[in-house]
C-alpha cells in the first residue's frame, strides 16, 4: 500500500455503502428558489444541498471520495474553488472540473459527488 500513497495524489479508500449525489439545480432547499447569478453563491448553496442529503444518508463532506464540477465557464473555476474549501476541510477527495456547453436552468455549476456512508477506512 506504501506505493499507491506515493504515486496517487489521494490515499485510496475501501468501503461497503456507496452513495452517489447530483445537485443539478442549485435551489435552496427550504424555498426551491433559483439563487442569483453569482458563481459564488450558487456554489454554496449546491454545495450546502449536498451537505443536506449527505447529512440525511448518514453521511458528510469527510466521507465524500470524488467530485464532479460542470462549469458553464471554466475561467469561474478559481471562484467556485474558493468557496469548495469552505465545505472540504479535512481531506480533499479527488476531483475533476470540466466546462460544459450550456446546464439546466442557465445554472453556472453543477456538482455530482460520490461519498461512503459508514466507516472510511484510509489506506
Amino acid at each position: 500500500m506504501r506505493l499507491l500513497t506515493r504515486v496517487r495524489h489521494n490515499a485510496p479508500r475501501v468501503c461497503t455503502s456507496v452513495l452517489f449525489i447530483t445537485v443539478a439545480i442549485v435551489k435552496p432547499l427550504q424555498t426551491m428558489e433559483f439563487p442569483s447569478g453569482d458563481t459564488e453563491e450558487q456554489t454554496r448553496q449546491a454545495l450546502t444541498n449536498m451537505g443536506a442529503i449527505l447529512e440525511e444518508a448518514g453521511s458528510s463532506f469527510k466521507n465524500v471520495v470524488k467530485v464532479t464540477v460542470l462549469l458553464d465557464d471554466i475561467n469561474d473555476f478559481t471562484r467556485v474553488n474558493d468557496v469548495y474549501k469552505t465545505f472540504f476541510t479535512d481531506k480533499q477527495p479527488a476531483r475533476a472540473a470540466y466546462q460544459v456547453a450550456n446546464l439546466p436552468k442557465a445554472a453556472k455549476v453543477e456538482i455530482e459527488a460520490i461519498a461512503i456512508v459508514g466507516e472510511v477506512q484510509d489506506m
